[in-house]
């Protein structure tokens, strides 16, 4: 099953409504932001909305800046703030000022190998596809298809695990990508 960041749900969908999706979604324990997105205007159309589990509403017609900035704010509220400090063996990030290291040696990246390092050291054991790396660091008006993640993560296990044990970036074939400690 795919995982999102968040959902954006029409109430009145074709071939079953966005109350009743988003209804299911709760029910299943998911709690996924979810935006939703209709013509329905009224005052109980909105109650009824946020009470079956939005997050926020927005009426149709809207401005898309308008839409970018609730995704934003949706976004910011699911980010896990309580932890500020990942580690995975001799390797800690902390989160809220970007500064990385190697046991005592400060790492230095740029954004995008941070960006990289944080989405792994989040999903800390799970293999990540490139495509879903690609997906979640890179905006979504950028089309994919090139070896940019490949050479992200070379650039990455230069910085991180050339000359440090135990190696933390490792290669699934066929799957992508996983930051753990193998002992």
């Amino acid at each position: 099953m795919a995982e999102y960041d968040a959902a954006i749900l029409d109430i009145m969908m074709p071939k079953k409504d966005g109350l009743s999706v988003l209804k299911e979604l709760r029910a299943a324990g998911s709690r996924i932001p979810v935006l939703l997105l209709t013509a329905r205007d009224t005052v109980g159309d909105r109650v009824a909305g946020l009470d079956a589990g939005a997050d926020d509403y927005l009426v149709k017609p809207f401005a898309f800046e308008e839409l970018l900035a609730r995704i934003r704010v949706m976004l910011r509220k699911n980010t896990p703030a309580a932890d500020t400090v990942c580690r995975a063996a001799n390797l800690t990030v902390y989160l809220d000022s970007h500064r990385v290291f190697r046991g005592d040696t400060e790492i230095f990246l740029s954004s995008k190998e941070y960006a990289i390092l944080r989405y792994l050291i989040l999903n800390q054991g799970i293999v990540l596809s490139r495509e879903k790396i690609e997906q979640h660091i890179w905006n979504y008006d950028y089309y994919g298809g090139s070896n940019v993640v490949d050479v992200y993560i070379r650039y990455l296990r230069k910085k991180l695990d050339q000359g440090f044990e135990p190696k933390l970036i490792h290669t699934v074939r066929g799957a992508g990508y996983v930051l753990r400690a193998e002992v």
